[in-house]
């Protein structure tokens, strides 16, 4: 039987598809003058600057997805640095016509942002403990929360493994401004880019990310304060996830919050006093409705075994881990007669398959349930033509059943899990799908992520924002595998869902894409200069030396 609050999720989705004669509700336009900040500040708060320059770990690309090899980093003020400014900091400033914009490590829909960061830190060596804000533009943590010395006790009692929380909400205003009605949809995309992003930075220390499934909307407003936060009207965060940061080998943490620590939480004074992001807002009611429906309903524990097994490189890239994190950039346009190398794709394709214990994937406990659906269009030694590399062997006898009848599912590689469904010259098809955008059929490839939707989302509505989760994972491991591959990629997310169900030949609702893809050789601007990502930052505070 359904869960009853289903319905909302499924008439949220439907009315937020895109259609060939018209577009999900948006303003229709850019109201540049209430364009939202993309740094959130909290003021009359104590702020802790981080290290700067921050220390990169140095090893090569085959490191971020195989991190059991690191010798665990010990948790202090540096190693922090690390972590947030290779996952969650600025990556460059971009200039161009007396205009100035950043740049950060988890790329975002429009650049807009609407993820925050917050930390959640016992004592450590060298770093305050409390509850902690990341603002990425200072590259510092704004301290919400001192909880007394005692109440860490129960703190590491519950998780006993050294280590901290690592927690994200979401600001929808900074997505609905200009995508309007859609704009949910980005966020929880945009939370996935950004779990996959720490995931694979706290690898390159020694560390790594488990997903607390189990705590609730109303903990973790609690744990961050949030409750007791006056946001101005129309910027409120929203709940997102909570994660244990620990090391490699430390047992996997409780998936819940200790309600003795959450107790002492409650009983400590909130500082700092969020700033307006603009000075007016559009209510697009239908988001708040829909995460509050999200939010109501249990968590999602579902997975299953991972395949086992290790991550290989046909061809690794010459540029170390950190050097692909940090050149990380969204393509803009492409050369459509670039080709890529075959062995490169496939290493591409490899990489956003689940194996267990590998950066990303394992950072959760959410089935596998996307699969990528791929307009191959200059490949060197593939046929141009339609493709589908299936992530979970298991479901490859649902997939056959529920797409076009007439697909021929020949193998295409002798390893991975990939099958040709058709040939064909796609491009136009790809074009088309993508909202006209001829980045999609410009390019190498480009990706349509088929979620298995109507089922799970009817038994549990959660389910819908770990789909989302996903996809945006996956995308981030193709945005860093295209750079490590001398490409580049940029996520899609308009798109006419719809026809792309129709292309692939889907008859319900079983599958339904939720996030586009696109890789290929880009062509850049030159009228756009490049600048350091802290130079307005007018200080260097020096790592320790071991």
């Amino acid at each position: 039987m359904p869960h009853p609050a289903s319905q909302a999720v499924f008439d949220y989705h439907e009315r937020t598809k895109h259609h060939l004669n018209r577009y999900a509700r948006s303003p229709g336009y850019l109201d540049w003058a209430n364009q939202p900040n993309p740094f959130r500040v909290f003021s009359d708060t104590g702020r802790t600057p981080l290290p700067l320059p921050i220390t990169d770990p140095q090893l090569p690309h085959p490191a971020l997805y195989n991190r059991s090899v690191q010798v665990p980093r010990p948790f202090r003020r540096d190693t922090v640095s690390s972590l947030l400014g290779l996952s969650m900091g600025l990556s460059a400033w971009k200039s161009s016509g007396g205009s100035r914009w950043a740049l950060r490590m988890n790329p975002s829909s429009g650049n807009l942002h609407p993820t925050e960061t917050y930390l959640v830190t016992p004592p450590m060596s060298d770093l305050p403990s409390g509850i902690h804000h990341y603002s990425p533009f200072f590259h510092a943590l704004e301290t919400r929360l001192t909880p007394i010395e005692s109440a860490w006790a129960a703190f590491h009692s519950h998780f006993k493994e050294n280590g901290f929380l690592l927690a994200f909400t979401s600001i929808f205003w900074r997505e609905s401004w200009k995508y309007g009605e859609r704009a949910l949809r980005y966020c929880y995309l945009d939370a996935g880019h950004a779990l996959a992003a720490v995931s694979m930075a706290a690898g390159l220390l020694g560390w790594r990310v488990r997903l607390l499934e189990g705590v609730n909307a109303e903990d973790m407003r609690r744990l961050l304060g949030l409750n007791r936060t006056v946001f101005p009207e129309g910027e409120s965060e929203y709940p997102d996830l909570v994660c244990h940061v620990q090391p490699v080998d430390a047992i996997d943490p409780p998936q819940t919050l200790p309600e003795d620590f959450l107790h002492a939480v409650d009983q400590t004074e909130v500082t700092g006093t969020p700033k307006p992001l603009s000075d007016q807002h559009v209510n697009w009611k239908v988001i708040a409705a829909t995460a509050d429906v999200l939010e109501a309903v249990p968590a999602v524990v579902d997975g299953h075994p991972m395949a086992s097994g290790r991550m290989h490189c046909r061809k690794p890239a010459a540029m170390t881990a950190v050097e692909i994190i940090r050149n990380r950039r969204s393509a803009t346009a492409f050369n459509p007669a670039a080709e890529m190398e075959k062995d490169r794709f496939l290493d591409i394709m490899e990489k956003v398959l689940p194996i267990h214990g590998a950066p990303p994937f394992d950072a959760g406990t959410a089935r596998v349930r996307v699969h990528l659906l791929l307009f191959v269009h200059q490949v060197a030694g593939m046929t141009p033509g339609l493709y589908c590399l299936c992530r979970a062997p298991d479901d490859l006898a649902a997939l056959k059943s529920a797409l076009h009848p007439d697909f021929e599912w020949r193998a295409a590689d002798a390893v991975l899990p990939l099958f040709r469904l058709m040939q064909d010259d796609v491009r136009a098809d790809a074009i088309q799908a993508s909202c006209h955008q001829e980045i999609a059929g410009f390019s190498a490839f480009s990706v349509g992520m088929l979620a298995w939707f109507q089922e799970p989302v009817a038994s549990n509505p959660a389910v819908y924002r770990h789909l989302f989760r996903e996809c945006g994972m996956i995308g981030q491991v193709l945005y860093l595998e295209a750079e490590a591959q001398g490409a580049r990629g940029t996520g899609i997310g308009c798109f006419f869902d719809d026809v792309v169900h129709e292309f692939a030949g889907l008859r319900d609702k079983r599958l339904q894409s939720l996030y586009h893809f696109t890789v290929g050789a880009p062509i850049t601007d030159g009228r756009i200069d490049t600048l350091a990502p802290y130079h307005h930052l007018d200080r260097t505070i020096d790592a320790p030396d071991n």
